[in-house]
């Protein structure tokens, strides 16, 4: 069994860190307790440079850094770590009157693919410019010419429900994969939940009973991998990998946000400081009480009006999922300080050395062993594995907040469906 964060970026894309190098990544994949771990941006030419010279192919579809390049790990840590070619790419067009905004993520099995595929979707759009390029092009289109360049490739709607730039987008997508993909929807085998949605939400769509559903980070920053992560029992290679999304054998589940979490859950205005459930959203006309103009609006939102079931429907053999909160703002908060505090940082790290990874932390190890390094931090994660946490959902572009001893009580999460 392993962990693999499929979906990330690298230094070359905007409003992402310069720490996103490909050291950087595979040492916080480790602390994290990621195996398989995306590249991101191959698309992008300088980032493909240093791909092809700091990676080495592994001849099963994956990649692994070369042993010249020596990692500050912690030993409770260390572990092999290999990277899947992955990249997203930001199509933008018109279709049925509308424009549309569609991510997509790209999987692909070998540096002789991406050459290929980077030769050809060039003619759509300035590579150099971004690590995530924007195409004036057709995601069916798009779809064709990956599939045609190279049949094992893999392409998945990045973070579906996101208002701006998704599939199910409420602001510039679609109602449903057939009115994007048309007769390409059988090669689209899984999409990503993104952080405002987990499966839960999307259980309650029957046309996605056939789809797998993965999770992934899209970390713009290094302390960021591994906020979401899906789990498999397969074979360690890439055809291992996209035949589990394929197939849904070996597929075990993800490890998820809580979705309130997401920065783009509720409704809202978020310069209006305008927070809104989908029922006050209705019951004001979508329009902000304080601005007049119409609100953002968010997942939940869209889930609900797509939805043909109620809440609560589990499929049958739906595959698992676990909600996690990130290490770091666990111990931000006992700390009562902020995430991006050096005394958060360094209580993280002090835990890090004396537990294991993140992931061990949060769902594996035995809660007697973190006891003997710390009582209260023992006392939030057994919180957090039962999902009594308390949430002040995200809207509008503002992440929300989670809290294990909150003071500010909202509401009261259940974690639902777990191992």
């Amino acid at each position: 069994m392993f962990y693999a964060d499929l979906h990330i970026h690298s230094k070359f894309s905007r409003a992402t860190s310069k720490d996103m190098n490909l050291e950087t990544v595979e040492q916080w994949a480790q602390i994290k307790g990621i195996k398989v771990i995306g590249t991101g941006d191959f698309t992008h030419p300088e980032w493909l440079r240093e791909i092809q010279e700091k990676l080495v192919e592994e001849g099963n579809g994956l990649l692994k850094l070369k042993r010249q390049y020596k990692l500050d790990v912690p030993e409770s840590c260390r572990n092999d770590v290999f990277f899947i070619l992955s990249s997203e790419i930001s199509c933008i067009y018109q279709k049925n009157g509308k424009i549309r905004k569609i991510h997509l993520l790209l999987l692909t099995p070998s540096v002789k693919d991406v050459l290929k595929i980077n030769h050809i979707v060039g003619k759509f759009g300035a590579l150099s410019s971004d690590g995530r390029p924007i195409f004036g092009l057709n995601a069916k289109e798009l779809t064709k010419i990956i599939l045609e360049i190279s049949a094992q490739s893999m392409i998945i709607p990045a973070h579906a429900w996101t208002p701006h730039f998704s599939v199910f987008g409420s602001q510039s997508g679609f109602d449903s994969l057939q009115e994007c993909f048309e007769e390409l929807t059988e090669y689209i085998y899984a999409i990503e939940t993104g952080l405002s949605s987990d499966p839960p939400m999307n259980w309650r769509l029957s046309a996605l009973d056939n789809v797998t559903l993965v999770s992934n980070s899209d970390a713009h920053s290094p302390m960021k991998i591994g906020r979401e992560a899906n789990i498999f029992d397969t074979e360690l290679s890439y055809k291992g990998i996209i035949n589990s999304i394929k197939t849904k054998r070996g597929f075990l589940g993800t490890v998820e946000f809580f979705p309130e979490e997401g920065k783009y859950h509720y409704d809202g205005h978020r310069l209006c400081g305008v927070r809104l459930s989908p029922k006050e959203t209705i019951k004001r006309n979508y329009i902000c009480p304080v601005c007049g103009k119409r609100v953002t609006v968010g997942v939940m939102h869209r889930v609900e009006t797509l939805a043909d079931r109620q809440e609560g429907f589990i499929p049958k053999d739906a595959p698992p999922y676990k909600s996690i909160v990130p290490l770091l703002e666990i111990i931000a908060e006992l700390n009562n300080t902020t995430s991006q505090s050096k005394i958060a940082l360094n209580s993280y790290m002090k835990t890090i050395y004396k537990l294991g990874s993140e992931y061990s932390i949060l769902m594996h190890k035995d809660l007697k062993e973190i006891e003997e390094v710390d009582t209260k931090l023992r006392d939030a994660i057994e919180r957090m594995r039962e999902g009594k946490v308390f949430v002040e959902p995200g809207y509008d572009g503002q992440y929300g907040t989670i809290k294990i001893f909150g003071q500010k009580i909202q509401e009261i999460k259940g974690q639902g469906y777990l191992f």
